[in-house]
C-alpha cells in the first residue's frame, strides 16, 4: 500500500481492485490502512455510502470523527454501535450521541445480541455500477490497541463476500429479514456449524487417504460442539494445532480421543487477538478469519463474522504465520 514516491495519493480502492489485500498488525500499520481506507473514502466525491461496526475505539480514534464528516457531506452514513462492550460504554454512548446530531444513521443492534462483527463497507459509483469495498477484520477499529494487539484484516471487493456484508448491514439495520449468506459464516446462525462442518470435511478426506490438518488460533476454546468435532479429528488420526491465548476447555495429548492434539500459547511483545481457522485436505487448504472465539457467549449471544481468504498470496501469508507459532 505504499504509493511509488511514499506520499500520501495512493488509491485504496484502485489496489483493492487489483487483488485483496490481507493486513497483519502492527506490523501493517492500522493508520497507513484501516484509517486511510475511510478517510480516503469520505473524502471521495464518488462514494454513495459508508457503513462500520464499532464495538471499541479509542478517544482519538479518526475513524468515528470521519463518519461524521461523511455525514455532513450528504454521504449515507450508518454505524452500529455496541453499547454493552465492556468498560467502553461511556466512550460509545458519546460517540453515539455526536453521530446522531450529526446525521449518521447509529443502530444500536438486535436486542439481546452483542455486535461484536469487525466490519466496514464502502458503496462507490463506478460508471454505470455501484461497486462495494469491505474490510473485514479481527480486531476494533481501535487505533490505540492495533499497535499492541496482534490482528489480520482483509480488504476486498469481491462481489459474493461484499454482498454478503451488505445484506448483514442491512439485517443488523433492520431493512432486511436474516438472509442466506453465500461466503460469510455469522453468527449466532450457523458459523458454529460452518467450522464443525469444514473440521468434518478434512476428517473424511482423511479417512479417504488425504492427508489431513486443522489449526485453529484464537483467543479461547470452550465451546462444547467446537470441542468435541475437534476430539473426533484426532480421534480419526488428523492433526490438530491449537494456539489459544487464554482458556482452553480441551485436554490434549489423551489416549484415544485427543493424542493428536497439540495446544501452545503464544507469550510474547504483543498480544495476540487473531482468530484464524485453516483446514488442510492435501495440498488444499481453506483458511478463514473473523472475529469470533470459540465460545457459547461469541458463537450464541453474539453477531459475529467470520470471512474465507480465497486470494492465494494471502492465504500462504496467514498459512506462514500459523507455521510459526
Amino acid at each position: 500500500l505504499r504509493s511509488a514516491d511514499d506520499d500520501d495519493s495512493l488509491d485504496m480502492f484502485a489496489a483493492i481492485r487489483g487483488g485483496d489485500i490481507l493486513v497483519h498488525h502492527p506490523y501493517d500499520d492500522f493508520t497507513a490502512t484501516v484509517e486511510r481506507f475511510v478517510v480516503q473514502a469520505v473524502d471521495d466525491p464518488d462514494v454513495l455510502a459508508i457503513k462500520q461496526t464499532v464495538y471499541r475505539t479509542s478517544g482519538d480514534s479518526p475513524i468515528v470523527p470521519a463518519l461524521i464528516r461523511a455525514a455532513e457531506r450528504g454521504i449515507q452514513s450508518i454505524c452500529l454501535v455496541e453499547l454493552k462492550a465492556r468498560f467502553d460504554e461511556e466512550r460509545n454512548i458519546r460517540w453515539a450521541r455526536a453521530m446522531e446530531r450529526a446525521g449518521v444513521h447509529v443502530v444500536y443492534g438486535i436486542p439481546g445480541l452483542k455486535t461484536h462483527a469487525k466490519l466496514c463497507m464502502v458503496a462507490r459509483r463506478e460508471g454505470d455500477r455501484v461497486r462495494r469495498y469491505c474490510h473485514i477484520g479481527t480486531g476494533n477499529y481501535n487505533p490505540s490497541t492495533a499497535r499492541l494487539y496482534t490482528d489480520i484484516g482483509l480488504f476486498t471487493c469481491d462481489e459474493a463476500t461484499t454482498t454478503d456484508v451488505a445484506n448483514l448491514f442491512n439485517h443488523l439495520t433492520g431493512f432486511a429479514r436474516p438472509p442466506r449468506y453465500e461466503r460469510l459464516l455469522v453468527a449466532p446462525s450457523h458459523l458454529r456449524e460452518g467450522l464443525v462442518a469444514e473440521i468434518e470435511r478434512v476428517v473424511a478426506a482423511h479417512r479417504e487417504g488425504v492427508p489431513g490438518r486443522v489449526v485453529m488460533k484464537m483467543n479461547s476454546l470452550v465451546d462444547g460442539p467446537v470441542t468435541e468435532a475437534i476430539y473426533r479429528a484426532s480421534q480419526a488420526g488428523v492433526p490438530v494445532d491449537l494456539v489459544i491465548r487464554g482458556i482452553c476447555g480441551l485436554r490434549p495429548g489423551v489416549p484415544g480421543v485427543s493424542e493428536n492434539v497439540r495446544v501452545v500459547s503464544v507469550v510474547g511483545r504483543f498480544l495476540e487477538h487473531a482468530r484464524i481457522f485453516a483446514f488442510h485436505s492435501g495440498d488444499d487448504a481453506r483458511v478463514w478469519i473473523g472475529s469470533a472465539d470459540m465460545m457459547v457467549r461469541n458463537l450464541d449471544h453474539r453477531v459475529e463474522a467470520v470471512a474465507p481468504v480465497d486470494d492465494p498470496a494471502c492465504r500462504r501469508e496467514l498459512l506462514a504465520a500459523l507455521e510459526l507459532m
